[in-house]
């Protein structure tokens, strides 16, 4: 381990530096014209620092049914799904209660868009209207007109395009929708058929020919067919399906960029200024192995960030409250160890040996410390809110990161300085030689005059 140890630090080094300051391209998902745009390696900033859109919603009521917990969270599910596909990123969408839904979207540009689209119960209907010709937004009496089938049995959706080029909402349906599209097509033929959504026409097409394969396409008359903004909603609620309940919105509340900016700021700025008087106390306080430890302290923040761009974690206030915090547990860590490696040159040990006893007699008071920690931070992040979440999966990377940096940043490095020789004197570990040579230890190495420190 003492030979590799090194090697694996300069390359998780090499690799945090690589993922914090280089701009790598990450594949795209998804089968929209949205998805295809190109995405990156980034910093995820939550709706407090990068300004976007919350909204409250209560959950009403259906048909006399009351939603249940489980209800609810297949609600959260499809506002996921549906806001994730409009390439918001890192929604937050908690379930308050017994009928409250909370959505958050940090960095939004169309507010009035994704509040329709998430408001919108989606419920689908292909309502058969024979020689009754409807246009957009009209309302249609299901009981006049009922349905052939409903949303379920849409298999998938995506923008096309017609033969002339127009923006259309092409969808294939499950075997038992396109057994019931085809029969009704074959026999009606110059018909209208609408696609309902919610009880309003969302078109209202004639068919043109028998459609027996379930490949349906739909478009609106008029110059360029569909508009991208109505494309986009239609095949999202076509693909992740209807809310089983309405939602009032209760409460909405925006967040600027300008404010968010000013946020993000602010929380550097005392991050920074929280780091630095650590390293400075260090450094004063326990002079070379204190240095040490703010430079595995540097080594240990370009980690953290490498690994909260790759997870990705979405940094609110909240969770760099949680990175500082675990600043200060890493070097919690190496005041432990220091303090034990001053005890152990105090009564007489050689340098390289007291600094392997300090390290090896805290390691058990670090392990139960940050295992304590560990767990808190685990049962915050299973079972809190969206922010508290934030708070322990920051701390949780925090923690485990500060054990790596502690143990085997500073005790590597301490292992190359200890066997120089201007490195073995008692002023650079906080040691007067005073307090060193009270109680010399017969047939030990000293601080001074041992040619070969014996470990």
């Amino acid at each position: 381990m003492r030979r590799a140890g090194p090697i694996l630090i300069v390359v998780i080094g090499a690799l945090a530096l690589l993922f914090d300051f280089v701009r790598f391209p990450m594949p795209a998902s998804g089968s929209s014209a949205a998805a295809s745009a190109p995405k990156y390696l980034e910093t995820k900033l939550g709706l407090d620092l990068s300004g976007g859109l919350r909204i409250e919603y209560q959950v009403l009521p259906a048909e006399g049914k009351i939603p249940s917990r489980d209800d609810l969270n297949i609600m959260r599910q499809i506002i996921v799904n549906r806001v994730d596909k409009q390439g918001v990123a890192e929604p937050q969408v908690v379930v308050q209660g017994t009928d409250r839904i909370i959505v958050e979207m940090p960095g939004i540009t169309n507010v009035d868009q994704i509040r329709s689209l998430v408001g919108t119960t989606g419920r689908l209907d292909f309502v058969p209207l024979g020689q009754t010709q409807m246009v957009q937004d009209q309302v249609v009496d299901l009981t006049k007109y009922p349905a052939l089938f409903s949303g379920d049995q849409v298999a998938a959706a995506n923008i096309g395009a017609s033969q002339t080029g127009q923006r259309t909402v092409d969808f294939t349906l499950k075997d038992k929708g396109k057994q019931l599209f085809a029969d009704y097509t074959t026999k009606h033929v110059n018909d209208f058929f609408a696609v309902v959504l919610d009880g309003k026409v969302i078109t209202a097409p004639v068919i043109r020919e028998a459609i027996p394969g379930g490949q349906v396409q739909i478009s609106q008359n008029g110059i360029g067919g569909y508009p991208l903004v109505v494309a986009q909603n239609l095949v999202t609620i076509l693909e992740f399906g209807q809310l089983p309940y309405p939602l009032s919105e209760l409460a909405n509340t925006t967040v600027s960029p300008t404010l968010g900016a000013a946020f993000l700021r602010q929380s550097v700025i005392a991050g920074l200024i929280a780091v630095f008087m650590v390293m400075f106390f260090m450094i004063v306080h326990y002079r070379l192995p204190g240095a040490v430890a703010s430079a595995a302290l540097v080594y240990y923040a370009l980690v953290v960030f490498a690994l909260f761009r790759l997870v990705p974690v979405t940094l609110t206030l909240a969770g760099i409250a949680g990175f500082v915090l675990s600043v200060g547990m890493a070097v919690d860590a190496n005041i432990l160890i220091f303090e034990r490696t001053k005890e152990e040159l105090r009564v007489g040990k050689s340098l390289p040996a007291a600094v392997e006893a300090g390290f090896n007699r805290a390691w058990n008071s670090i392990l139960d410390s940050n295992v304590s920690s560990l767990i808190t931070a685990t049962i915050l992040f299973l079972f809190g809110s969206s922010t508290i979440r934030g708070f322990g999966l920051v701390l949780i990377i925090g923690v485990l990161v500060s054990l790596f940096s502690a143990i085997t940043v500073t005790r590597s490095v301490l292992r190359l300085l200890v066997v120089r020789p201007w490195a073995r004197q008692a002023r650079l570990f906080g040691v007067t030689e005073a307090e060193f040579l009270a109680r010399p230890t017969t047939g030990r190495g000293s601080l001074r005059g041992e040619a070969r420190p014996r470990v």
